[in-house]
């Protein structure tokens, strides 16, 4: 009797036709369905929100306001509504595609679903910059703010490890040990980090108001002339710098498969998020400005806390606002590091990176091992990479994101019109399109250096897919 022969591997596709394979809609609800440890669904629209205010709220103005000031001087406020305008564009797509596929992939799986795999994985590298990266560029401010806090009472941090390689130091201990601690909170569950994050975006929240109030008694309205000494060049410099800022109100989108209403609460809550954010940034920027000449704003400082304390002259203030403001920080890297290790379980799923990121645990319901990894890696980065490298470089990844949302919403529209959506944007598709070009705009005055490193990452990415994703893509290898 002949014996049974094995079954032979499946034949590859050619690259091009792998390139533009889409993943049916109709699949990423049967991979939730079909998933024998799924996600657990225990968020409802004000933890929904609290993610994506907690994910975005607090970058900018406690850590690279000192950075855009300098660049757009007293017309900074500008830069943030500008910035503003073009992530609410975005917010909108991100709200239709939310409420339309309301999956953990965000842009990574709205682009499988309509651009096709070669464009997803562009777009999940991306967010790997956007995420695990700003993770560790919003870590790297901490360690000013934990000094600042320390010198009220006589102290300070050694150089060493206060900085980072670059910047005067070896390590930044202060950040990586943010990264871990919001690590630890991530493991038990998704419900309970949420929790955790609600409590620090009301702090954070309170903590910008107080800000404003003091910054009001020693407000000066010559501060604001010139009101644009670089010019538009200047502003439109600092929005491509400050829209790193409002990077993570798509968090919410992340939390697709664990939004009990995910169709519902997605659009909510990422439309109200970017309301908020861009009119506390704004506040918070003008009141800034007030209280002290544009020419005063110094990179590297942590500005906030020097502007309170020289107006009320009471080192505990100082030392209280510096504390919250690194719980405020805290809540950043808590957010945006659920989402990295939400979008690598989406592309684990699919094959494109290793298994071992997405498998979810019974017991806690999370992604125990990918968070590890995720976390451990971020760390290392926050320690010894530079905070100005980073922003950079996550603004590119971020802008490109969004501008490939866009396009799904308009792909999506075209060819799949009788799809259920539960939140349309509005004047469409001037929206979509106003936004893919402002986000291709912002991308443009970004400097060369962003570029070729932005160019690098982006090769190294495509190598990781030929060598890795390609061969083991389910879509791929679906007949």
């Amino acid at each position: 009797m002949p014996h049974d022969s094995p079954s032979p591997a499946p034949a590859r596709l050619p690259l091009t036709t792998q390139l533009r394979r889409r993943k049916p809609l109709e699949s990423f609800a049967a991979d939730v369905d079909g998933s024998a440890t799924p996600l657990r669904r225990t968020l409802g629209v004000w933890h929904l929100t609290a993610i994506s205010i907690g994910a975005t709220l607090g970058t900018g103005i406690l850590v690279v306001l000192g950075t855009a000031v300098p660049l757009a001087g007293p017309a900074v406020w500008m830069s943030f509504v500008l910035a503003g305008v073009a992530a609410l564009l975005s917010a909108l797509s991100y709200a239709e595609m939310a409420g339309s596929v309301p999956v953990s992939g965000s842009s990574y799986s709205y682009a499988y679903a309509t651009l096709g795999e070669g464009v997803a994985w562009v777009c999940g590298w991306c967010l790997v910059l956007e995420y695990a990266v700003s993770v560790a560029a919003v870590a790297v401010g901490a360690g000013q703010y934990v000094d600042e806090a320390l010198q009220v009472v006589g102290l300070s941090l050694p150089a060493a490890i206060a900085d980072p390689p670059g910047a005067g130091g070896v390590v930044n201990l202060p950040a990586a040990v943010l990264v871990l601690l919001a690590t630890a909170v991530l493991l038990p569950g998704a419900r309970e980090g949420a929790w955790v994050n609600t409590v620090l975006v009301v702090v954070k929240v309170g903590l910008l108001v107080f800000f404003v109030a003091v910054a009001a008694t020693a407000f000066s309205a010559g501060n604001f002339e010139p009101l644009a000494p670089m010019g538009a060049a200047g502003v439109s410099a600092a929005a491509s710098r400050l829209f790193f800022s409002y990077i993570g109100f798509d968090a919410a989108s992340t939390a697709g498969e664990e939004a009990r209403d995910p169709r519902r609460d997605l659009p909510r809550a990422i439309i109200a998020s970017i309301v908020v954010i861009t009119v506390l940034y704004v506040l918070v920027a003008v009141a800034a400005i007030g209280a002290r000449p544009w020419t005063a704003f110094t990179d590297g400082e942590a500005t906030l806390v020097t502007i309170v304390a020289t107006i009320t002259g009471q080192p505990w203030v100082a030392f209280v606002f510096a504390v919250t403001a690194v719980a405020a920080i805290a809540s950043v890297v808590l957010t945006v590091l659920y989402g990295q290790t939400r979008i690598f379980v989406a592309m684990a799923r699919d094959g494109l990176v290793p298994r071992v990121l997405g498998r979810v645990s019974p017991r806690t319901g999370t992604p125990v091992a990918g968070t590890l990894l995720v976390g451990g890696a971020v760390a290392a980065t926050a320690a010894f990479v530079p905070l100005g490298a980073l922003a950079d470089a996550t603004s590119i990844g971020t802008l490109f994101a969004f501008a490939l949302v866009n396009l799904s919403v308009m792909w999506l529209r075209r060819h799949r019109p009788e799809l259920d959506r539960t939140f349309r944007v509005p004047l469409y598709p001037v929206v979509p399109i106003l936004g893919c070009a402002s986000c291709v705009l912002l991308m443009v005055t970004l400097g060369w250096v962003t570029w070729v490193a932005f160019a690098v990452w982006m090769t190294v990415g495509g190598a990781v897919y030929l060598g890795y994703g390609r061969r083991r893509s389910v879509v791929g290898r679906a007949s």
